[in-house]
């Protein structure tokens, strides 16, 4: 049943990418009709909450919806438009976010949606950001590679060499190829650009995914397609749940160019990430994030707000498990300068492993492996950026995926692993397989 529910999940990686073509033409409804704010939902903004009269929150859901499963949304974004403005924001929520679920206690922000649907989500994302959202879009994920290729494919400039095998996912086999440099993608190569994981987890997938929208974007107002944006926003729409009607939709899709010219900018809830036994955390920083919000909408962010931001900050923090390991946050930045100065020194040179970002996927059915290889390679220098549960419980053999001058920098490790090339030379990726039982605790540590 575990494994089922895995491989499940496949598609979810990847859904956000929908609601690019969407999300700006959604956003119509609150443009033209700023006075009804709330009143899709029948609420008004709770008291605390910081709001502006100019603008518009929107909380986009992806969602892989199957009959005998509800869904996650593995991928959740709050889209803010500045109605004067014109100026377009993108603030992504971790999925590993843990924040407080009503009627649940804590938990991660993609389990707000199977416990109670898009209500309960909206009113998770709320508690936590501090700001009303004003109407929501759920997007359908399976509809992605057609509606990438009735774009004509997107321009895009890979960063680094992405290589990525498992071949118990997507339902016969996942393999991701790509090489560095600019390229033209058709929905499959798109689907292995947002799917890739590399050493920062969801983090890394996040800021992927807001290059791809971004890219998405400006081949959606260029001159071939922007014609055509009513027959694609049509076609979309039966991939989409929102309390915005299409006829809205359509009409703001000749708003497209003036936001984009405006500018949209894209962020994430700052914070820093943690794990707990072999589950992964995004531990948020409350303060930070009110204060980036306040910013972001234009509003001063007033004593008062900040009293209450660092009220619920304190509640949250009084309420984390003990045993929790939160890593620093400014690490990983701390890891990108260095790998950027020595790669301008040598870029062959094997990196220290304190200067490589490591995570951890436990696909081998064996409760606390996870846990376990992370304390190792934290014992040997590397920095961790999160422990995942993989899409399996089956995979055979433990692999690590790092990068051609890192691959000696993990010989010697106390179980038996396949070393592979991949990545860039900061991350790796250690997918544990079944064989890492054979090593006894003893092996271990």
């Amino acid at each position: 049943m575990r494994s089922t529910r895995r491989q499940k999940r496949s598609w979810r990686r990847v859904k956000w990418v929908i609601a690019l073509i969407v999300i700006a033409a959604g956003l119509v409804y609150a443009w033209n009709n700023l006075g009804l704010r709330g009143a899709m939902r029948g609420t008004t903004p709770e008291a605390g909450q910081m709001t502006a009269e100019n603008v518009v929150h929107v909380m986009i859901l992806g969602v892989d919806q199957r009959e005998d499963d509800v869904g996650r949304s593995d991928t959740l974004m709050v889209a803010t438009i500045d109605t004067d403005s014109g100026k377009g924001a993108l603030l992504s929520v971790p999925r590993d976010t843990r924040l407080a679920i009503e009627g649940h206690g804590y938990d991660k922000a993609n389990h707000a949606y199977a416990f109670g649907g898009h209500e309960l989500s909206m009113k998770s994302v709320e508690n936590l950001l501090g700001v009303p959202m004003d109407h929501y879009i759920i997007i359908n994920t399976k509809a992605f590679s057609r509606i990438i290729d009735a774009l004509g494919g997107v321009d895009i400039k890979v960063e680094k060499r992405m290589h990525y095998e498992d071949p118990w996912d997507d339902n016969g086999g996942l393999v991701i190829d790509l090489y560095p440099g600019e390229q033209h993608m058709d929905g499959k190569k798109a689907i292995q650009y947002v799917r890739y994981r590399d050493g920062e987890g969801d983090i890394g997938r996040i800021g992927r995914q807001q290059k791809f929208m971004k890219a998405v974007l400006a081949k959606v107002i260029s001159p071939d397609i922007l014609p055509r944006l009513p027959d694609l926003i049509k076609e979309v729409a039966g991939a989409v749940k929102t309390d915005m009607s299409l006829t809205e939709m359509i009409d703001f899709a000749q708003r497209l160019k003036d936001i984009h010219d405006a500018g949209l900018s894209a962020d994430m809830v700052p914070g820093s990430p943690a794990y707990y036994e072999d589950i992964s955390y995004w531990i948020p920083d409350i303060v930070a994030c009110r204060q980036m919000l306040a910013e972001e909408i234009g509003i001063e962010f007033t004593p008062e707000m900040k009293a209450a931001a660092e009220d619920a900050a304190s509640a949250y923090e009084k309420d984390l498990p003990k045993g929790l390991k939160v890593e620093k946050g400014a690490e990983q930045k701390k890891a990108d300068e260095a790998d950027s100065d020595d790669e301008k020194k040598d870029e062959t040179e094997p990196m220290k492993p304190s200067e490589i970002t490591v995570m951890v996927i436990n696909s081998s059915g064996i409760n606390g492996a996870g846990a376990e290889v992370a304390d190792i390679l934290k014992r040997k220098g590397f920095k961790i950026s999160g422990v995942e549960t993989g899409r399996t419980d089956a995979k055979e053999n433990t692999s690590i995926t790092t990068s051609t001058r890192n691959t000696d920098v993990f010989y010697g490790m106390p179980f038996p692993c396949v070393i592979m090339d991949g990545g860039s030379s900061n991350q790796a990726v250690v997918n544990i397989g079944r064989d890492y039982g054979a090593t006894g605790k003893k092996g271990r540590r």
